[in-house]
């Protein structure tokens, strides 16, 4: 078996349509195995980690390059893992390694240049080496290590792979190791007293000699607190708890360990928060509403389920209760959230129940912590039975999943938009769930069109829960008219007297407040009064924002920023003006009119610190902040006691925005945040500033009335020829000259009609018609229910791969997405 030539196809983390071949070197033979990551030269000087997809004896057509060497012991992917990755690809139009690139963790990730050393092994015999492989040894012997690129500068070859291949198959040098493997398991020093100093009378004989030694009176006072936090010697104390009293001499701690007195220990520790279980899921007591809820989603035999419950209904109840029956089963469940500032309460809720059997998963970890919740979740003795995570913990290798549950399922931030592939977490939960047999839960108080036509079609299951826990009343909202308080004069800065008067009264009680502004920054545009001359960014078709903190204007496409001009360039005046208001700015406001308030903003701009969105919610749980304003951050499952005032700020920039889903968006938003009043104690108030009080959306949120948002949506969607009754994919042209872009997508859009007929619309510029200096041109093609999407999917992909090989439409990019938010 030793000797039998085998390939292996390799999946790599690139935008590539499939597998590479590799052959395997016999003394690898035995070792690997599917899923296991590999290091593969990809080109003529990039080498990558890619991960066996399969191994096999067919020789290819062509000459292989060797697979250099294996990176682990055991897969860290699995087969169903590849499956999950390969039905993403094909759903939402990408490559596997598209997915590859963003399912696995960083540290697990070979960087693309990578370093050769000398071989601890090599015995220092040259006289069979040829003129390159001294040259590099020469080098090496200088510089520790060496880039691959480095080495074809040295020999002057441009394919040095090679030569380097050959060099490693001889044991003369080898790829950093600290490189290729980025993951390493937190190391922390313990000490421990020498065993020989353990019985009374040894113990006597060394105090006896410190005391009476002038030079090792520190000595002493390190060993008596030492003795002190190891209960005598019993047990290891942490060196840095140790050393950290400032009253303690850091070089009579080192003297004693030189002496052998003091033991230095290693152990391996975990990076993530440890928490033991403080409480029983029995404990929980469902009310009739919840108890039924929870049975008819026990009870159901569909596989997917809807739980429709208000705000503050208490469905994290029932979500434990569902945890619990599928945890007792020894099966994993999979808990997901739109939000990452959603998991610090949550988790603590469910740590409560289940301890450390929680584990979370976000892109707010650093690499080594998500590399090790990896770890920890593959792990089928000890692991992680509970993942609790934004969409991105879809891809952990769970070994026994038993239940999905989609909290807020109706949250577009569900959707990832950049890169690819650009998937829908909710929907891919419930393909995952379908791989392992499991059962999903949708959860929300204001369910998206298509899940609730699914559970009215009899698709999903469905269970509601209609009434506050506990009997509390649904906040009262409230409509202030800004047309009319403007008229009266009734509007001080950007808010109205009527909400200041309640917000006044809330800080007069010790009651907090929530302010809602779906726009962040100072102000939305600068603006010329003279000429109307507005600041655009250089890079994008996108007036420029007032950011007061950093005093700049800037894009929030690009990131470009510019100074704030002290005169109007086009027409020279100094007549500037700031129009709009975003989080800044009504900060800033609020700490003019109520100067003993405490009050935070909590939007992308304050919250991009590791641990702030945890601080401000936890100040703002601990009463340390009276007035928290912010984006939709704000407007999801965040559970507070002392909440009896919710104001939005701007209702007509949600249900003004040109989208088929702008008035399903606006009810969600504002029923949210509106639910975040008076949630544990007497009856809140939310009160909502429009131009226009009339509109629909705004009544149906008022009203709390779903059906009527959801009738009317219903309607428009089956006339107009929209989600749920038709799937819709956009392609998104993109080139950096316009009259590519246009010739590019007319082409396209034409083939596309020659195969797909009046499914296709366009070409149209988007709203924003340039992007990062991409100019962009929108196409969406519409299928029917019961048509053949997928075979559709594969000709708006192959008309695209026909188009690029055109020389002059070359650098055009095509971006796919499907089920667009």
């Amino acid at each position: 078996m030793d000797r039998v030539t085998l390939f292996a196809d390799v999946l790599l983390p690139l935008h590539l349509p499939d597998t590479y071949t590799y052959r395997i070197p016999f003394e690898y033979n035995e070792s690997i195995t599917v899923g296991q990551r590999v290091v593969v030269q990809f080109g003529q000087k990039r080498l990558y980690s890619a991960l066996v997809r399969r191994i096999h004896d067919k020789v290819p057509n062509y000459t292989t390059k060797y697979i250099l060497s294996i990176l682990d012991i055991n897969p860290i992917v699995s087969e169903r893992q590849f499956e999950f990755w390969e039905w993403m690809a094909s759903y939402y139009m990408c490559y596997p390694g598209d997915v590859m690139s963003v399912a696995i963790p960083s540290a697990f990730r070979l960087s693309s240049e990578s370093y050769i050393v000398v071989h601890p092994d090599f015995d220092g015999d040259y006289s069979s080496l040829n003129e390159d492989q001294l040259k590099v040894l020469d080098v090496l012997s200088r510089k520790n290590r060496l880039e691959i690129g480095e080495i074809a500068s040295i020999t002057g070859y441009q394919k040095i792979m090679p030569l380097i291949k050959s060099m490693i198959d001889r044991h003369i040098i080898l790829m950093d190791e600290e490189l290729r493997q980025r993951y390493s398991p937190k190391m922390v020093t313990w000490l421990r007293l020498n065993p020989d100093y353990l019985d009374e009378e040894s113990m006597k004989e060394l105090f006896d000699t410190l005391e009476h030694r002038a030079s090792c009176q520190k000595q002493l006072m390190a060993m008596m607190q030492f003795l002190q936090l190891s209960d005598f010697g019993k047990k290891e104390v942490k060196k840095k708890e140790f050393t950290d009293n400032k009253s303690l001499s850091a070089s009579a701690i080192e003297t004693l360990i030189k002496k052998n007195i003091l033991q230095v220990v290693q152990k391996q520790e975990s990076r993530l928060e440890s928490c033991p279980t403080s409480d029983s899921p029995d404990s929980i007591t469902l009310n009739d509403e919840q108890q039924k809820a929870f049975d008819d989603l026990i009870g159901c035999d569909k596989p997917v389920s809807l739980l429709h419950g208000v705000t503050s209904s208490g469905k994290t109840e029932v979500y434990i209760k569902l945890i619990d029956s599928i945890v007792k089963q020894g099966k994993q469940v999979l808990f997901l959230l739109p939000e990452i500032a959603l998991t610090a309460q949550v988790i603590n809720r469910l740590r409560r129940y289940f301890g450390d059997r929680v584990g979370v998963y976000h892109s707010r970890f650093n690499t080594q912590e998500r590399a090790e919740v990896w770890n920890r979740v593959m792990d089928a003795k000890g692991g992680y039975k509970i993942i609790l995570g934004a969409r991105s913990a879809l891809f952990l290798p769970f070994h026994n999943l038993g239940m999905v549950i989609v909290d807020e399922e109706h949250d577009s931030s569900y959707k990832q938009n950049e890169p690819a592939p650009r998937y829908n977490g909710r929907d891919s939960a419930i393909y995952l769930a379908k791989m392992w047999n499991a059962r999903t839960i949708l959860g929300s108080a204001t369910p998206s069109v298509e899940s609730y036509f699914n559970a009215n079609s009899g698709k999903y299951g469905f269970a509601q829960i209609l009434h506050r826990y506990g009997g509390l009343e649904m906040p009262e909202v409230l409509c202030v008219d800004m047309k009319d308080a403007q008229r009266k004069k009734e509007v001080q800065l950007n808010f109205s007297r009527f909400l200041l008067d309640h917000i006044k009264e809330a800080l007069s009680k010790g009651e907090q407040v929530i302010l809602f502004q779906n726009r962040r920054g100072f102000s939305l545009r600068l603006e010329c009064d003279v000429c109307h001359w507005i600041p655009q960014c250089k890079h994008c078709d996108v007036s420029l924002v007032y950011h007061k903190a950093t005093n700049s204007l800037r894009c929030h496409y690009c990131g470009y920023s510019i100074p704030v001009p002290k005169e109007c360039p086009a027409c020279h005046s100094s007549m500037l003006k700031m129009r709009g208001f975003g989080t800044e700015r009504i900060e800033d406001d609020l700490s003019i009119i109520f100067p003993e308030a405490r009050i935070a903003r909590m939007d992308l701009d304050s919250t991009t610190q590791k641990q702030r969105y945890i601080e401000l919610l936890n100040d703002f749980d601990d009463h340390r902040i009276d007035i928290l304003v912010g984006t939709q951050m704000v407007t999801k499952g965040l559970d507070f006691d002392n909440v009896s005032v919710v104001g939005i700020l701007s209702a007509d920039n949600l249900i003004s925005f040109p989208d088929f889903r702008s008035y399903e968006r606006a009810f969600q938003q504002m029923t949210q945040v509106s639910g975040r009043a008076g949630r544990h104690g007497h009856r809140g108030k939310v009160i909502i500033q429009t131009y226009q009080p009339y509109h629909q959306a705004i009544r149906d949120a008022m009203e709390n009335d779903y059906q009527s948002m959801y009738k009317s949506q219903i309607v428009e969607r089956h006339v107009f020829k929209y989600p749920p009754y038709y799937k819709l994919v956009t392609v998104l042209v993109r080139h950096t000259s316009e009259e590519t872009v246009s010739r590019a997508a007319a082409l396209y859009a034409s083939q596309l009609r020659d195969k797909l007929g009046n499914r296709v619309l366009g070409p149209d510029f988007p709203n924003v018609a340039r992007v990062r200096n991409f100019y962009l041109k929108k196409i969406m093609v519409r299928f029917a229910q019961g048509e053949a999407v997928g075979e559709g999917k594969r000709i708006m992909m192959r008309i695209a791969d026909q188009l690029l090989k055109d020389k002059e439409l070359g650098r055009t990019q095509f971006v796919f997405d499907v089920d667009p938010q």
